[in-house]
C-alpha cells in the first residue's frame, strides 16, 4: 500500500466532500425540476449520488480513507 502525505490526504477528503456535496445538491435539484413524483424524485437522487459515491471511493479511497466527512477526516487525523 503507498502512503500519502498529509497535505494530499486532505485535498483528496475536500475534494471528495464537495463533489458529493454537489451531487446531492445538483440530483436533488434535478429531480425535484423534472418530475412531481416524489418518489420518481428520490430514486433519481439515490441513484446519482450512490452512482458518485461509488466513483469517488474507487478513486480517492486508497489515498484518504474516503471519509467524505470533515468530523470524521478530523477524528482519524487526531488519533
Amino acid at each position: 500500500m503507498t502512503t500519502f502525505d498529509l497535505r494530499r490526504r486532505f485535498a483528496a477528503e475536500a475534494l471528495g466532500t464537495g463533489l458529493l456535496v454537489a451531487t446531492v445538491v445538483g440530483s436533488g435539484i434535478m429531480a425535484e425540476t423534472l418530475t412531481p413524483d416524489m418518489g420518481l424524485a428520490l430514486l433519481g437522487n439515490t441513484l446519482a449520488t450512490g452512482a458518485m459515491l461509488v466513483v469517488l471511493v474507487t478513486i480517492l479511497g486508497p489515498i484518504s480513507g474516503a471519509h467524505f466527512n470533515p468530523a470524521v477526516s478530523l477524528v482519524f487525523c487526531l488519533n
